[in-house]
């Protein structure tokens, strides 16, 4: 269950993008890959894992440097970087011991992380986000 609603909400998130506009700025998916690799730093938090908290900084890094440079450069990082986020949810058990984690995370969020590129790469294709920045 937790599976499909990560695939809902990864095509209502952007859904919603599209009808607002707001996946029409570059920005959008970059963001949204910072928020998605900031959540198990939250669950260290919420589990009181000092142990936790470390790994999933550096994690959290990896990914915000994807974002950032993605969005620099090309959104195909930004894409990749999701994607490989989604990876990461199914094997981030046996990387990180996170007790705040729950237990339908990794399924919601693995699904989430795999949809949500595909939508953002239809998007590229359709021509209705640029993958590069304009030239200045």
């Amino acid at each position: 269950m937790a599976f499909l609603i990560g695939i809902g909400s990864a095509l209502a998130v952007g859904v919603f993008g599209s009808l607002t506009g707001l996946d029409r700025e570059r920005a959008f998916y970059p963001t949204a890959l910072v928020v998605i690799a900031s959540y198990y730093i939250l669950f260290a938090v919420m589990g009181g894992s000092l142990a936790a908290l470390g790994p999933e900084l550096l994690i959290f890094a990896l990914f915000a440097g994807l974002a950032a440079w993605g969005f620099r450069r090309d959104l195909r990082i930004v894409i990749v970087g999701i994607a490989a986020h989604g990876v990461m949810d199914f094997f981030h058990g046996g990387i990180v011991v996170n007790p705040g984690v729950p237990a339908w995370w990794p399924a919601w969020c693995g699904a989430y992380d795999v949809t949500a590129p595909l939508y953002l790469a239809v998007l590229v294709w359709r021509g209705r986000v640029a993958l590069r920045p304009q030239s200045r």
